[in-house]
C-alpha cells in the first residue's frame, strides 16, 4: 500500500476534524449555558399600585428614607425580593433623591452607578412612577433630600438598603 502526500494530509485532516468536533460542540454547550443578559426584566417599569401617600411624620432624613424605601415597595409589591438576597447581585445603585413638598420627585442624582448599565435607568424610572412620596411636613423647607442604595437581582427583584432582609 502506497500512501501519497495528499491522502496522508485528508486523512490528517480528518482527524484533527473529529478531533475537534467534540471540542466544537463543548464550546457552543458552554456558551449556552452562560446565563443572558437580562435586559428584559429591565426593559420596561411596571404601573404602581401605591396609592396617596400621607403626611410622613419623621423628622430626619434617615427615618425619611425608610418612610420612602417602604412606599416604593407598596407601589412594587410584586418586584420585591423576599426574603435573604442571594451572595451576588446583578447591580448595585446608590441615588439621591430630592423630594419636594407635594411628595413630587424634584431631582435624582446616581452616586454610585450599578456594573450593569440596564440597571440604572430601570431604578430611575420606578423612583420617578412613585411619585407621589410620603409628604415630608416636618423638613425644612417642606423638603427632604435622601440617599438609598438598591439592590437588584438578575431576576428584576430589589430590596432598598434601608429595609433589606440582607443578604445569604
Amino acid at each position: 500500500m502506497h500512501i501519497t502526500s495528499k491522502t496522508f494530509a485528508v486523512s490528517r485532516a480528518r482527524r484533527a476534524c473529529s478531533a475537534a468536533a467534540p471540542a466544537a460542540g463543548l464550546v457552543l454547550v458552554l456558551v449556552l449555558a452562560l446565563p443572558l443578559p437580562a435586559w428584559a426584566q429591565f426593559s420596561m417599569v411596571p404601573a404602581p399600585l401605591c396609592s396617596q401617600p400621607k403626611d410622613s411624620v419623621t423628622d430626619g432624613e434617615r427615618e425619611y428614607r425608610v418612610d420612602a424605601a417602604r412606599h416604593v415597595y407598596a407601589c412594587y409589591p410584586m418586584r420585591v425580593y423576599r426574603g435573604k438576597l442571594p451572595p451576588l447581585l446583578y447591580g448595585v445603585m446608590m441615588v439621591e433623591t430630592e423630594i419636594g413638598a407635594a411628595g413630587e420627585v424634584i431631582n435624582i442624582s446616581v452616586v454610585r452607578k450599578p456594573a450593569a448599565d440596564e440597571v440604572a435607568p430601570w431604578v430611575i424610572a420606578m423612583i420617578k412612577r412613585a411619585a407621589p412620596f410620603p409628604l415630608p411636613a416636618k423638613h425644612p423647607g417642606g423638603t427632604v433630600r435622601f440617599t438609598e442604595t438598591y439592590f437588584v437581582d438578575r431576576s428584576g427583584l430589589f430590596q432598598a438598603f434601608s429595609v433589606t432582609e440582607g443578604q445569604r
